[in-house]
């Protein structure tokens, strides 16, 4: 009788086991994930890499050019992670009633002044000049509006700013036929391959930093997830998320590597402009509490500068995913 009762005991706590074991190992769920080709999509290379390749089965990436169609996906239930500038993706919230949240920071400034010639050193230096920009009416207008003012600068006054399409400037800037311009990365980087004349005269992202009084970055791309998502599966945004920043660290650890996938998933033309874009794309993982004091500053710029373009409002503090 003393042996049967050990043993019962012996199975008993065997079940105990296996059920605590099994407890313990929670199933992830399958992760839709939409992903930007230019900067905001760089970091994610390494993730879509490896979760293309079986690493991680549960993650199904979709690549796209078009912000409209991360918008629709997120918006119809598609996607449960998408990357987004971030000025559509306090839109986004606005529009849905707060349907979606920031889980990250994934890209600064991408902005960069260009010069054909060696005199612009500074913001003040654009006196006089002719600056050919691109997004009139939307993010780039606002942030050089706001630098020139902060400079002591009137737009339009002490600097003619001509908007043309990035294409038709970067052929201007390519043949030598402008002298100035402002574009994003990797624009920059095939106008500075091209011609080896022009030079990254001003980085906008560091001009912002000395004329910002609220210690606020240049932020323009970021990640977010639905709220259903995040409510109905916390652990697995986590660990997205964990998984992301190791991501956008093996990026910039091994650029060259980085650069090669970056290609093969046509983000860039080719690796050798992925290579030297990289460096210059901003590219960071702002989590947490740490993403509303980098990013306030911004949104209240662009909120000033005409409130559509935050979509009437700013944002509450539930816009904010705390990990």
């Amino acid at each position: 009788m003393k042996l049967k009762r050990v043993l019962a005991a012996l199975v008993t706590a065997a079940v105990i086991i296996t059920c605590m074991a099994g407890c313990g190992k929670k199933e992830e769920a399958n992760v839709n994930i939409g992903v930007l080709k230019g900067p905001t999509g760089m970091g994610a290379i390494s993730l879509m890499d490896e979760a293309n390749n079986g690493v991680y089965e549960k993650y199904n990436f979709t690549l796209t050019p078009d912000v409209s169609d991360i918008v629709a996906r997120l918006t119809n239930g598609d996607l449960d992670i998408g990357a987004l500038p971030t000025n559509t993706a306090v839109n986004l919230y606005n529009k849905t009633n707060g349907d979606v949240q920031l889980i990250a920071i994934n890209c600064t400034g991408v902005l960069y002044i260009l010069e054909n010639g060696n005199s612009i050193n500074s913001v003040k230096d654009l006196k006089g000049k002719t600056l050919l920009c691109n997004g009139q009416g939307s993010n780039p207008e606002y942030v050089i509006n706001f630098l020139l003012k902060q400079n002591g600068l009137e737009p339009g006054v002490d600097v003619d700013i001509q908007f043309k399409e990035a294409s038709e400037i970067t052929q201007l800037m390519v043949s030598g036929q402008a002298d100035c311009c402002m574009l994003p990365v990797p624009a920059v980087t095939t106008i500075c391959i091209k011609n080896k004349d022009v030079r990254k005269a001003l980085n906008v992202t560091d001009e912002w930093s000395k004329a910002a009084t609220d210690g606020s970055q240049l932020t323009m791309g970021c990640l977010v997830a639905t709220k259903k998502f995040i409510t109905e599966h916390p652990a697995d945004v986590k660990l997205f998320v964990e998984r992301y920043e190791k991501s956008i660290q093996a990026v910039l650890a091994d650029v060259d590597a980085a650069a090669e996938l970056v290609a093969k998933y046509e983000i860039t033309g080719s690796a050798a402009i992925a290579k030297n874009a990289i460096p210059d794309a901003g590219i960071v993982c702002i989590t947490g509490k740490d993403m509303k004091p980098a990013i306030n500053g911004y949104y209240q710029v662009l909120f000033d500068a005409n409130p559509a373009s935050l979509g009437g409002k700013m944002p509450a503090d539930d816009f904010y995913y705390a990990k």
